[in-house]
């Protein structure tokens, strides 16, 4: 039997296979390194598999993601680990909570995932979508990025900025299995399949994953200027801001959000911009 490490080779600023490595000393079995990046034939992979044989992702939430849609279509019968090795890992956190990183067994958590359509196209998604200040860190960050590569983003530091200066809020109507609801001066909309996202944040801190009647929370931080918005903001690090009135938490299981202008957004970490409106469906 043999344990197939799928890693991230560009995960955690170039560690990725680093990661891999650590990945492995947690089984037995053989082990058999694949850079991910360049895994195209699934098919052919898992059939390819024997019993007992065992996959486990190793990278950071987006790698887990572009995975998960992937594999989608396929049926797949092996057990499925995921080890922690990106920057953020929300999805790691809210399904194993803090402590050393290990791998997680995650067939249960990738199936009946919901769906976001954005410009024409739908993917699915493991742990939100963010729409407001939190795209446009996202948008900052990967300018960040490109000009150097090397260099660590501090997220925390372009919202900051982004509430003190650069971002303007959008005024958003957010319809919820067919009733719209709006609000003026919209700072963060994200609809959420898990609790965490955005490196620790935590804006729906009663949603589950895993339910027998499944739903999405949106959430909406919205109506304050932008001090109050700035001393509001690390609350949500906390799961504490829906005790503010900027703050309202919907669930549904159809969730459109649209913006009265082109904005950021990111799924699970993954950059779109310029967009005016989203659709998210459990």
């Amino acid at each position: 039997m043999k344990a197939y490490i799928l890693f991230n080779s560009k995960s955690d600023n170039g560690k990725g296979e680093e990661h891999a490595k650590k990945a492995a000393e947690f089984f037995k079995d053989e082990a058999d390194y694949r850079d991910i990046t360049k895994l195209s034939d699934y098919s052919g992979f898992f059939g390819s598999l024997k019993d007992g044989d065992k996959v486990v992702i190793c990278g950071g939430d987006g790698t887990l993601t572009r995975f998960v849609n992937d594999i989608y279509d396929l049926k797949v019968e092996r057990d499925i680990y995921y080890y922690p090795s990106g920057t953020g890992n929300d999805f790691y956190h809210d399904v194993a909570g803090e402590g050393e990183a290990k791998p997680v067994k995650i067939n249960e958590y990738i199936k009946n995932l919901p769906t976001v359509t954005v410009k024409g196209k739908t993917c699915r998604f493991i742990n939100g979508v963010g729409y407001g200040i939190d795209g446009y860190c996202c948008e900052v960050g990967d300018i960040m990025r490109e000009k150097d590569p090397g260099k660590p983003i501090n997220y925390t530091s372009i919202a900051i900025k982004g509430l003190l200066f650069h971002y303007k809020p959008a005024n958003a109507t957010v319809t919820v299995d067919g009733k719209k609801y709006t609000f003026k001066k919209a700072w963060l909309v994200p609809t959420m399949n898990g609790r965490r996202y955005g490196g620790g944040m935590i804006p729906t801190p009663d949603q589950k994953r895993i339910a027998d009647d499944k739903k999405l929370s949106v959430m909406v931080m919205n109506g304050a200027g932008k001090l109050r918005t700035l001393i509001a903001f690390p609350s949500i690090f906390e799961g504490k801001h829906i005790e503010k009135k900027m703050t309202t938490v919907l669930e549904g299981k159809s969730i459109t959000v649209e913006f009265d202008r082109p904005t950021a957004l990111q799924i699970d970490g993954e950059t779109v911009t310029g967009v005016e409106k989203y659709e998210a469906k459990a």
